[in-house]
């Protein structure tokens, strides 16, 4: 599977697999400084991440909020 957009142009050829166990930086947009600050909240890396009950509960937010529309 091909990545492009979603992670930074050096994973775009990497499995699901590295890239969950990927630092957060590996993400398109995110960057060494994202991961310092993530790490403080125990996220050091693209699974943690995924896996974060908050972000967790903002994307079903947004997918709730999708659903009114």
């Amino acid at each position: 599977m091909k990545f492009g957009k979603l992670v930074d142009k050096a994973w775009e050829e990497k499995t699901a697999d590295e890239i969950l166990k990927a630092p957060p930086s590996a993400l398109e947009g995110l960057t060494e400084k994202h991961d310092e600050q993530l790490a403080a909240f125990g996220i050091k890396t693209v699974g943690d991440l995924a896996k974060w009950k908050y972000a967790k509960r903002a994307a079903a937010l947004a997918d709730l909020a999708d659903t009114d529309k």
